[in-house]
């Protein structure tokens, strides 16, 4: 018997939800079943498997982080763009820690380049030019800023910055500004490296 108002759009969101509460390492389809008070076989007409969920969940995330930055970037340039898109990345890790974690699961490559993370990466290579770096360097910055901006949110979630003066914020904001200033002033490939 097909349960009404069962989707899969339906089950990837609940499965979103599910991650935020229990984290995404907990979402299966066993679990999303419970739920919705169904069995797991009930679920397969929408999912393939458990891999197949979190990698729509990691599509779903993605896809809301491309969105949230592409309203905080409009209109933006230099620093002001890049501290918009710095907070979209921490304040989605705050409000969703399942689908945030998510966002990182490895994808195969097709289904990577069919995803929103690839609209992500033009937004910071955009907001990037505004730097004046040329290729290969706005490539080594977009890793550079991606590096920051998860190790800082995924220190912070974990309680890595709780115990200690200044406060969190104020670090943010400090790390911020040695970005900024960092890429106005990005060095020369070979700059000071001894014997250059």
């Amino acid at each position: 018997m097909a349960r009404a108002g069962l989707t899969t759009e339906r089950l990837v969101r609940a499965a979103a939800e599910l991650a935020d509460e229990v984290g995404f390492d907990q979402v299966t389809v066993s679990a999303l079943a419970r739920r919705f008070g169904v069995k797991a076989a009930s679920l397969y007409a929408h999912l393939e498997n458990s891999r197949d969920l979190r990698t729509r969940i990691a599509l779903l995330a993605l896809e809301e982080l491309a969105d949230r930055a592409a309203d905080a970037l409009a209109g933006r340039a230099g620093k002001d763009a890049l501290t918009a898109l710095a907070n979209v990345y921490r304040d989605y890790a705050r409000e969703h820690p399942g689908r945030y974690t998510a966002a990182r699961l490895p994808l195969d490559p097709e289904t990577a380049a069919a995803s929103a993370g690839v609209r992500q990466a033009r937004m910071t290579q955009a907001l990037l030019r505004g730097y004046d770096l040329p290729e290969p360097d706005r490539t080594h910055a977009v890793r550079l800023l991606g590096s920051v901006f998860h190790g800082y949110v995924s220190l912070e979630a974990a309680g890595g910055f709780s115990h200690s003066a200044p406060d969190s914020q104020e670090s943010w904001t400090r790390i911020l500004d040695a970005l900024d200033s960092l890429l106005r002033t990005w060095p020369a490939p070979g700059a000071d490296r001894p014997g250059a």
